[in-house]
């Protein structure tokens, strides 16, 4: 069996982005799709553990296509999410999540050997605490977007509202590494200061803390705290901003410490919101983005 450095489990969606001005498109996206391409485009061996409708596996291919394997269980139903932009700040959207595949079960998922098992969900209708200890229990090093859980669905309405959640501190207490953005930091610590939202999920039992906003992104580890400001010259990109940071943080930290991962991971989050869709640059431009803003 292969061994991969990292290994994304989460829905792939479509999603139907709706701008403030312009035409309406539909094109595959998620987290999950978005950190892929970047760890397996700087070289990692990366796996994908996914649920769809069997007759959307084309969605697969792109991923494929760089070389990652992919692991797709049987769903009755392809996610598929819209997202409205009502002004013209980018920041600001509406969420609904129209079709769902579904809760991942423990029995459903390989036990494939992997340094780290990411789980990259869209909202609430993926992960839950039952899930999380079964895979901690397989030896799993563990890594969780917490979008995955302040992201609910409204059962009706299928909008999402970004809500607290009773199992946040479980959750986090059985992680290697977390992520969260500046709303979701709000909602579960109840400030938007990157630091003290920080040092709260830090007293949780979060040994790794990576929060992004616009600016930049923050990381604490080992009663430390270090930040990073992007260099992005423009944000037509700016969706998946935070799955691609997150992602290019997670590859590069297999091999090198706090400073260099965050750097890394803020050069190459900047050329891909210059440019819309998943990133689609080389390790080469990475580099010369360093050199150039984040040394």
């Amino acid at each position: 069996m292969s061994t991969y450095d990292l290994t994304f489990l989460g829905h792939l969606c479509f999603d139907e982005i709706r701008p403030f001005q312009g035409e309406t498109k539909v094109a595959p996206g998620s987290a999950v799709l978005c950190g892929t391409m970047v760890v397996a485009r700087i070289g990692k061996k990366v796996a994908v553990v996914t649920k769809l409708a069997p007759e959307d596996e084309d969605i697969l291919v792109p991923i494929q296509e760089l070389g990652v394997d992919t692991y797709p269980i049987a769903a009755a139903e392809t996610t598929y999410s819209v997202v409205i932009h009502p002004t013209a700040d980018i920041d600001e959207r509406r969420l609904i999540l129209k079709k769902n595949a579904g809760l991942f079960k423990l029995e459903e998922i390989p036990n494939l050997q992997t340094q780290y098992l990411h789980l990259a969900g869209i909202s609430d209708q993926e992960f839950n605490l039952e899930l999380i200890y079964g895979l901690k229990e397989r030896g799993y090093k563990l890594s969780v977007d917490l979008q995955s859980f302040v992201r609910q669905v409204d059962p009706v309405s299928r909008e999402i509202a970004f809500k607290d959640f009773p199992q946040k501190q479980a959750i986090v207490k059985q992680m290697n590494k977390v992520k969260l953005d500046i709303v979701e930091a709000k909602v579960l610590t109840g400030t938007t200061d990157l630091e003290k939202a920080a040092l709260i999920l830090e007293k949780w039992g979060s040994p790794e803390t990576v929060i992004t906003h616009s600016e930049g992104v923050l990381a604490r580890v080992g009663g430390r705290t270090y930040y990073e400001k992007f260099s992005n010259r423009s944000v037509v990109g700016r969706t998946g901003r935070g799955d691609t940071t997150f992602a290019a943080y997670l590859s590069w930290r297999m091999e090198h410490d706090v400073a260099e991962a965050l750097k890394f991971a803020a050069a190459l989050v900047s050329i891909k919101m210059e440019t819309p869709g998943p990133f689609q640059g080389t390790l080469g431009d990475v580099y010369n983005r360093i050199r150039e803003y984040h040394l």
